[in-house]
C-alpha cells in the first residue's frame, strides 16, 4: 500500500482525561503528566511507560526520550485498544474496558508544519516505540519505509509490529489541531460534547463503531 496522501494521527485517552485537556489546551507527553499529575484516568501499560520514560531514546534525535514525547498511532482501532478491550494484561491497571476511551484525529502534514515553526522535535517510528528495538525516522520523505498494509490491517495477527508504528512530538500535542474525536457510543459522545469548551475550538465529534473493537 502506498503511503496515503493525508495521513492521519491517532491519540486514544479515556474521557475523563479530557476536561484537562481543554483546559490545559493541549496533550501532555508522560514526563509531564507524572509531574502534574492531572485529573483523570491513566490507561496503557505501566512498566511500557516507565521504560518509554527512563529508557528509550529516538536515534533521529538522541537527547531525546520517548516518554518526553506525545504518541500517536497512524491508525484507529490499535493493538492497545484490543489490550483495554481484552482487559486481562497483568501490567494494565484499567480496567473499564473500551467504552470511555476516546480517539483524538489529526493531520500528520498540519501536525509536522506546526511543529516545524515551532521548533518542536518530532519522528515516527517503523513499529512500537515501547518495545526494547525500533527504528525511528525525522524526514516524511521516508514515510514510505511504514509498513502502510499492517497499520490498515483490521487482521493484524501477523503484522503486530508494522500495526503499531507511532508518531512522536516533543513535550505537548496542542489542543487546536485535534481535528475530530471519535467515540464508541452516544453515551461518550454526550460526554465529549459537555466537556468541549463554549468559545474556543471545538472538534468534530462522531460516533465511530468501526474505530473499536
Amino acid at each position: 500500500m502506498p503511503v496515503p496522501a493525508q495521513p492521519k494521527l491517532y491519540h486514544i485517552v479515556h474521557v475523563d482525561r479530557l476536561p484537562s485537556i481543554v483546559a490545559d489546551a493541549c496533550l501532555w507527553c508522560d514526563a509531564e503528566i507524572v509531574r502534574r499529575n492531572p485529573p483523570g484516568t491513566t490507561i496503557g501499560m505501566n512498566g511500557i511507560k516507565q521504560r518509554r520514560l527512563t529508557e528509550l531514546s529516538l536515534s533521529s534525535h538522541p537527547a531525546l526520550r520517548v516518554g518526553d514525547c506525545v504518541p500517536f498511532y497512524f491508525c484507529p482501532r490499535s493493538v492497545m485498544l484490543y489490550l483495554i478491550h481484552q482487559g486481562n494484561h497483568s501490567d494494565m491497571i484499567y480496567r473499564g474496558g473500551q467504552g470511555p476511551i476516546v480517539h483524538f484525529e489529526a493531520d500528520l502534514h498540519a501536525v509536522v508544519a506546526w511543529a516545524t515553526a515551532e521548533g518542536r522535535r518530532w519522528a515516527f517510528t517503523l513499529s512500537n516505540a515501547g518495545a526494547r528495538y525500533f527504528e525511528d525516522r525525522s524526514n516524511l520523505a521516508l514515510l514510505g519505509e511504514v509498513n502502510w498494509d499492517a497499520v490498515q490491517a483490521r487482521d493484524w495477527r501477523q503484522c503486530k509490529e508494522g500495526k503499531q508504528a507511532e508518531f512522536l512530538l516533543e513535550n505537548s500535542f496542542p489542543w487546536h489541531l485535534v481535528e475530530r474525536i471519535g467515540v464508541h457510543s452516544a453515551a461518550t459522545y454526550r460526554q465529549v460534547v459537555n466537556a468541549l469548551p463554549a468559545h474556543a475550538h471545538r472538534p468534530t465529534v462522531e460516533v465511530r463503531a468501526d474505530w473499536y473493537y
